[in-house]
């Protein structure tokens, strides 16, 4: 087999760890870093070294990483869980046997590369032995597996953090738990594991001193320590996602991107930002969004499974499910709901909430204003403290504005309404009949003053005072 003929080399991914020390009802792999599940790298990872097949071994009834692991994944279930040599037996259980070559990954390290697995495959091969294991330094080494080298400086075994000796404990490299086999001799050396051990589980790790001990030797291939990072906890949890956001942020850099605090800026794997915008400190940019080129997002602003367009300018806002054309100008304060679309040119000013609702080319909302179901045409201007009254109690209804209407300040619209094309509302209006194109539509009662109001009201109060009631 040639050095990158990986067609009969299957990937195993385990992913049946409970996260006891998470302390959560959910898998502890389909926790999310960066705004993805951790799994999904891993899966990534193996699927980027062209592997035959890979298997997903879950607990029983995990329906959720069923769903997660995607198209070309196999799934397989562990049953009664006893450790991960366990595991990898159920694995092989269900590949075809004509995968010669085993590579065994954990789905709880999401930071390993596809460079990284290669050179473990690679390294193996070359030098034919039974086996290849991935190895880091670490100078806090607390919770891995310590490797133990023999005098030559050879691979000895693994033992367990809760299995060591002082002295073993004392040993800086580590077990990266990701290793490639082949697969003949993992069988055997899975054949023979025992359950004596602190945990009484079959130890994936005891195969390492089963294969050098008969089958030949296991060679060690040292990886970046990041990579080796797993998560059991959410202090562990919170350091790999920080370390997965410096990735993300950095090869937005890379590619044009101005962060001007990229510690304090927080963007999901996926997100795709355009060259020459600059992020300001505290944004938010998760889920499925795009920001286009040139625009200038920020500070402390959400966007939210949204697309932005080229030139904006977006400042302390929160956007959800929104659709932004180019040149669209938005707050400071303003609130954008799912089902909002702005066209370009157009603005959500100061203190706005849009919800469901398409603001035209060039319109502009401009503050203190809630529009709801609503169509605006283009051009459009909406006075301040204008709202659409859209929701009866029961249902919801819409309010369409055509084309350059100039809605006056305090509007009401009681939807359903239709205001048409160069029509107007004057200030104060509650509007719930619809206005023809050109019309000015206006109800408000008869101003009236009161006479002598105010001092009535000081001779009523004295009274008051007097009786001695209030």
């Amino acid at each position: 087999m040639s050095a990158f003929d990986n067609s009969r080399l299957a990937a195993v991914v385990l992913g049946a760890g409970k996260g006891k020390r998470m302390k959560t009802d959910t898998p502890k792999v389909l926790h999310p870093v960066c705004g993805r599940p951790m799994i999904e790298y891993v899966l990534e990872a193996a699927s980027s070294v062209g592997a035959g097949e890979t298997v997903l071994v879950v607990v029983q009834g995990s329906g959720e990483l069923f769903s997660e692991a995607g198209a070309g994944i196999r799934c397989v279930e562990q049953g009664e869980p006893l450790g991960t040599g366990h595991a990898v037996r159920v694995a092989l259980e269900a590949l075809d046997e004509d995968f010669e070559e085993i590579l065994v990954l954990h789905g709880d390290s999401p930071l390993i590369s596809g460079g990284t697995l290669q050179a473990l495959i690679d390294e193996r091969r070359a030098q034919d032995a039974a086996a290849s294991l991935v190895t880091t330094e670490l100078e806090r080494p607390d919770g891995y597996g310590r490797v133990v080298r023999d005098s030559a400086g050879g691979v000895q075994r693994i033992v367990e953090e809760a299995d060591a000796s002082d002295e073993e404990r004392d040993i800086k490299e580590v077990n990266g738990c990701m290793y490639a086999f082949r697969r003949p001799l993992l069988e055997e050396a899975l054949a023979g594991l025992t359950t004596d051990n602190t945990q009484g589980e079959y130890y994936l790790t005891n195969v390492v001193e089963r294969l050098v001990s008969g089958y030949g030797t296991v060679v060690p291939v040292v990886a970046p320590a990041e990579e080796m990072l797993g998560i059991n906890d959410r202090e562990q949890l919170a350091a790999v996602d920080s370390i997965m956001r410096s990735r993300i942020n950095k090869g937005l850099m890379e590619s044009g991107v101005t962060f001007l605090d990229p510690d304090r800026t927080y963007v999901d794997y996926g997100v795709d930002i355009g060259r020459d915008s600059v992020i300001f400190p505290l944004v938010f940019i998760t889920g499925r969004s795009r920001v286009g080129s040139g625009c200038r997002v920020g500070p402390c602003t959400t966007v939210k499974d949204s697309v932005i367009g080229d030139g904006c300018v977006v400042e302390f806002s929160y956007l959800e499910g929104c659709e932004v054309g180019g040149d669209v100008n938005i707050g400071p304060f303003s609130r954008l709901r799912p089902g909002t679309r702005m066209l370009a040119t157009s603005k959500a000013g100061s203190f706005v909430e849009i919800k469901n609702t398409v603001v035209g080319r060039g319109s502009k909302v401009p503050h203190l204003s809630y529009m709801g179901d609503a169509l605006i045409g283009d051009e459009v201007n909406i006075g301040a403290g204008s709202i659409t009254c859209n929701f009866d109690g029961e249902k919801k209804h819409s309010t369409e504005i055509g084309d350059r209407a100039f809605i006056g300040s305090d509007t009401m619209f009681i939807a359903p309404v239709k205001i048409g094309r160069d029509a107007a509302t004057a200030a104060g209006s509650s509007i719930s009949r619809d206005v023809p194109d050109g019309n000015l539509g206006i109800e408000r009662t008869a101003q009236e003053n009161i006479e002598g109001w105010r001092e009535r009201r000081k001779r009523k109060g004295s009274q008051k005072k007097g009786t001695g009631k209030i």
